[in-house]
């Protein structure tokens, strides 16, 4: 049965981003020292939606986990790596890690390994929009906007317009 998130070949990506933004609101109250990280690049686009919704701005941080990945030597440098940029102190903060899709971890565990590489964090807490599972890691979301069933051979894609709106699509992987 379809969810109100569902769309045509994919899902409602601002209705499952305002359900990410009131968990997170209610996760993040009374964190001291709180602040968001996003992956790029779906997960800088979210990381800077919440850093607005939640005034969080002077505490927002991107990060390119390209360096980082366990699959480097096999994959190569992708063509558009981005800069890393983490403006804040990250030795005791509260970082809430966000990406687009979680599946295996390993996206997870390389932007870890950046963030201990600007300090130690007190905590890290992980804000996905969508978790389609598929763990190889033991990494888990402590906020996602949906657990998406996509089949063998798909991926989920985030995409987001010229006027910031947001879509995810299911994809066929052409690998």
């Amino acid at each position: 049965m379809p969810t109100p998130t569902d769309t045509p070949g994919g899902y409602d990506a601002e209705a499952l981003y305002r359900s990410l933004l009131e968990q997170v609101r209610a996760g993040l109250a009374g964190v001291p020292d709180a602040a968001i990280v996003g992956i790029h690049s779906g997960g800088a686009w979210l990381a800077e939606r919440l850093a607005a919704d939640l005034g969080l701005q002077a505490r927002l941080g991107f990060i390119d986990v390209s360096f980082y990945r366990d699959d480097y030597a096999k994959k190569g440098l992708h063509p558009d790596v981005k800069p890393t940029r983490i403006d804040f102190n990250v030795d005791g903060a509260a970082i809430l890690l966000v990406d687009d899709v979680l599946e295996t971890g390993r996206t997870v565990r390389a932007a870890m390994n950046v963030l201990f590489d600007y300090g130690r964090p007190q905590r890290i807490m992980l804000a996905a929009l969508a978790d389609r599972g598929g763990r190889e890691l033991p990494v888990a979301a402590d906020f996602a906007g949906t657990q998406a069933a996509v089949q063998p051979g798909q991926s989920l894609a985030l995409s987001r317009d010229a006027a910031g709106q947001l879509s995810l699509t299911i994809e066929d992987d052409n690998a």
